[in-house]
């Protein structure tokens, strides 16, 4: 069969296309990665506005210093408002830091089991989860039980999130399982949402309850909220993203999920991430339970908000970063920005010791 010069030129274009992705890519990726590191981070900070993030929050705690914040951009563009460090920011993913910590103490007070079952949990699930009766709640922690991520669904309504859990859960059931329990890794966000539930359930009352009083109240952790819905819409940073169809201001989508829903300032995240690792949050016996279970970092990402908590032992620096920008290539910009930060810190470290 015959190709014509028009058919060629159609297959010809694309393949091109893609090629020039992989061999050039955005130049703005590039131009992130490769120019001269700065001696501060508050010009890093800057520059990560001319990269087109809409705002920035970084939280830097040192040992022996007091915290340090560095914004540009802002936190309310369409108003003028320039970014707030003490501004409160849809931390998503970062919250499952919080369920993991209160999963290690009702562990540890033998409330819960990590070797019981989805089955034995919430029996309602048999025959609605594969492989209900194999998944272990240690699993479904570590991101292990190969069951159906929700936000995968290609039809999970990002932009108008269900107002009800069950709603959540609908996208991930009678689905086939990624893998069999405990073979794999692959993250999940359906693994804290039932996690949420199992928590609810052995407490007897709301597990959001359960972190206030057990992580939030200890810490002093006053900017800090399990819901959105808690939260003066005043004091939230606004969201921006890359989304056809979805221009302006996104800080109104409430994700209500555990795992994914808290509401908090960088320092209160920082502050908490500090307590996680240094061993202040946990007695040595829910430190040893946790550290079985779960990562002590994360991150998180919700349209328009994208976060950064990492703990650097080896320079004993906690990190935080808040930008209120999402979609295109903006996490890849947002990750360059951060290890450009961590690299300034470490550069300033190695002064110090020589």
């Amino acid at each position: 069969m015959k190709t014509t010069v028009r058919q060629l030129i159609k297959i010809s274009i694309p393949a091109l296309a893609m090629a020039c992705l992989i061999i050039f890519p955005p130049w703005n990726i590039v131009w992130a990665r490769l120019s001269p590191l700065p001696d501060s981070i508050q010009e890093q900070v800057d520059d990560a506005i001319d990269q087109g993030l809409d705002g920035i929050i970084v939280y830097v705690d040192q040992p022996g210093e007091a915290p340090v914040f560095y914004t540009a951009g802002w936190k309310n563009i369409e108003n003028h408002i320039p970014a707030d460090p003490h501004a409160l920011f849809k931390i998503a993913s970062i919250s499952k830091l919080y369920i993991a910590v209160a999963a290690a103490k009702l562990v540890n007070e033998q409330k819960l089991s990590l070797d019981k079952t989805l089955a034995d949990y919430l029996p309602d699930l048999i025959g609605r989860i594969e492989n209900a009766d194999q998944i272990t709640l240690r699993m479904m922690l570590q991101h292990r039980s190969g069951i159906p991520n929700f936000t995968d669904d290609p039809e999970f309504p990002w932009f108008n999130p269900p107002a009800k859990l069950s709603d959540y859960l609908k996208y991930a059931l009678d689905k086939p399982s990624g893998f069999k329990p405990d073979t794999r890794y692959r993250y999940s966000n359906t693994n804290y949402l039932l996690i949420g539930n199992i928590l609810d359930q052995a407490l007897g009352y709301s597990h959001h309850q359960f972190i206030n009083e057990e992580i939030l109240d200890p810490l002093e952790l006053t900017h800090t909220y399990n819901l959105l819905s808690e939260v003066d819409p005043g004091e939230l940073v606004s969201g921006y993203g890359y989304y056809t169809g979805h221009e302006g201001d996104l800080k109104e989508l409430d994700y209500i999920s555990p795992g994914g829903s808290m509401v908090a300032t960088a320092q209160d995240v920082g502050i908490f991430l500090r307590a996680l690792n240094d061993g202040t949050l946990l007695s040595d016996e829910e430190q040893a339970v946790y550290s079985s279970i779960y990562k002590y970092e994360h991150t998180g990402l919700l349209p328009g908000y994208q976060s950064i908590a990492h703990y650097h032992k080896d320079i004993d620096t906690v990190v935080i970063q808040f930008v209120n920008t999402s979609g295109g290539n903006m996490w890849t910009i947002s990750e360059i920005m951060y290890s450009r930060i961590v690299k300034i810190l470490n550069n300033k470290k190695s002064i110090i010791v020589k």
